[in-house]
């Protein structure tokens, strides 16, 4: 998860506005999802398979490459309003709840199915944008295991391998 908001923005210590992500300081331009948005995606995901609540929540964060992590407060009110409107049912599942889709969402999901397939090509938009980032950090994190492995118990071969990590980190938080 990245923080685009730099820490005196105002929105409070996690730098998350409205759990959309917002137009940061940066201009990011449009919110990944306003709340309405948010309840088909969800639809879609519970569609897909039964899921738990924080089953959707890691979804959600895997299918958009990290950039967006709802919170518990935006995801469990609005598994409560789906089943209200009768789009899903729950059953327990150990001391969780497994949240299944019903006809009528299945219905009110083909209704829209534009607009859910429009929503979830955004996300997926935004996971391309992070691809290059993310096979950097993972050649990154390979690098630094080999080395260490090569390095067979050497401690300063290991602390070279610590300062340089911890130079990138604060050459990264320093942008």
């Amino acid at each position: 998860m990245f923080h685009r908001h730099s820490h005196h923005h105002p929105h409070g210590p996690h730098g998350h506005p409205h759990h959309g992500g917002g137009h940061g300081p940066r201009g990011r331009g449009p919110k990944m999802f306003d709340a309405g948005a948010m309840r088909y995606v969800v639809l879609q995901l519970i569609a897909e398979k039964p899921r738990h609540g924080y089953e959707i929540i890691k979804e959600l964060e895997q299918r958009s490459g990290g950039g967006y992590s709802p919170s518990p407060g935006a995801i469990y009110p609005l598994l409560s309003m789906l089943l209200d409107m009768g789009h899903v049912v729950a059953s327990a599942d150990g001391n969780k709840k497994l949240h299944t889709i019903t006809p009528e969402g299945e219905a009110f999901l083909a209704e829209n199915r534009q607009f859910v397939d429009a929503i979830l090509a955004r996300m997926a938009e935004g996971d391309e944008h992070r691809d290059g980032l993310r096979s950097a950090m993972h050649e990154l994190k390979h690098a630094a295991i080999e080395q260490a492995r090569a390095a067979n118990h050497q401690p300063e071969r290991i602390e070279q391998i610590r300062a340089i990590l911890r130079r990138a980190v604060e050459d990264i938080n320093a942008l």
